[in-house]
C-alpha cells in the first residue's frame, strides 16, 4: 500500500503520450477537425478584415452544453483574418471574480483557417460578396467546405468569395480541419476586458 508500480505507470504514460502525439500529427496534416468551442458561453471575434473564398450560409441550431441556441452558420474553404482578436468572458468564478481570455495575432493574417465553420448570433462589419446566389435552398449550397448543407426547403447563400472589413462577431463555436495563427498571444486578466 502506497507504493507506486512504476512499469504500470510508464506504460500508461507511454500511452497517453503516443495519443496526444497521434492526435496532434492528424491535426496538424488535416486528417482531424481542431475545434473550439466554450460551454455554456459565447466569445467575441473582432478583427480588420477577414478574406474569405467559398463562403456559403444558412440558419442552424448549436446545441451544445445542454441547451439550444438558434445560430448562422457561415463555412469558407479558406480564410484569413487580419489583427485577430478572440476574447471570452466568463462571470462570477470562484474566488477571483470575472475573468477574460484573450487570443491575438496582430499581424496581416494573424489568423487563416482551412474548411472554416462559425456558428454565429451577431455579425457586424461591411461585406463585399463575389458572384453571389442569395436565397439558394439551404440543401443545395456547394461552395463551402464539403458536406456543410442546411436543411432543404430552408433559405440559405453561397458566394465564390467574401469580404468583411471591421469584423465583429458574436458565436457559440467554430469549427476547422486547420487553424493556424502568426505571433500568437494568450492572456487571462481579472475583469471585462473583450475585445469590443
Amino acid at each position: 500500500m502506497g507504493r507506486t508500480r512504476w512499469a504500470r505507470f510508464v506504460g500508461v504514460l507511454g500511452i497517453g503520450a503516443a495519443g496526444a502525439s497521434a492526435l496532434l500529427f492528424g491535426m496538424s496534416q488535416g486528417a482531424l477537425a481542431a475545434s473550439f468551442a466554450v460551454s455554456g458561453t459565447n466569445f467575441k471575434v473582432a478583427a480588420d478584415n477577414l478574406t474569405g473564398q467559398g463562403f456559403v450560409q444558412f440558419g442552424g441550431v448549436d446545441a451544445g452544453a445542454g441547451k439550444t441556441h438558434v445560430v448562422a452558420v457561415s463555412g469558407f474553404k479558406t480564410a484569413r483574418l487580419d489583427k485577430f482578436c478572440q476574447s471570452v468572458f466568463v462571470a462570477n468564478m470562484p474566488i477571483v471574480g470575472d475573468i477574460t481570455m484573450r487570443i491575438t495575432a496582430d499581424s496581416v493574417g494573424g489568423m487563416s483557417a482551412d474548411n472554416l465553420v462559425v456558428n454565429l448570433t451577431d455579425l457586424n462589419g461591411d461585406l463585399v460578396l463575389g458572384n453571389p446566389e442569395i436565397g439558394i435552398d439551404a440543401n443545395k449550397v456547394t461552395k463551402g467546405p464539403d458536406g456543410l448543407r442546411g436543411l432543404p426547403g430552408s433559405f440559405g447563400l453561397q458566394a465564390d468569395s467574401a469580404n468583411i472589413t471591421a469584423l465583429r462577431q458574436t458565436a457559440w463555436a467554430t469549427t476547422a480541419q486547420t487553424i493556424r495563427f502568426k505571433g500568437m498571444n494568450l492572456t487571462i486578466r481579472q475583469g471585462k476586458q473583450e475585445c469590443f
